[in-house]
């Protein structure tokens, strides 16, 4: 697993390995090796607080837009 996730001697760039299929279940997508890498990138530099604050926004930003579409709907 460690293989996973490459971060460039600089630290500018993070590269991650992918796989061409989507899990189907919330429990497959945690357990896919995209995610396992993330996680362990956020743990290993400690980036615990960060990565929640990105999660956060993006959270938010998705919950304005589906709302946006539902009121878009609604007229």
């Amino acid at each position: 697993m460690a293989n996973k996730v490459k971060l460039s001697k600089d630290g500018s760039n993070i590269d991650f390995s992918t796989s061409d299929t989507i899990p189907a279940s919330i429990k497959k997508f945690r357990k896919s090796p995209e995610i396992e890498g993330f996680y362990r990138f956020v743990y290993e530099n400690d980036l615990q607080k960060e990565a929640f604050q990105i999660l956060a926004k993006i959270v938010a930003r998705r919950k304005g837009d589906k709302q946006k579409k539902s009121k878009a709907k609604k007229k």
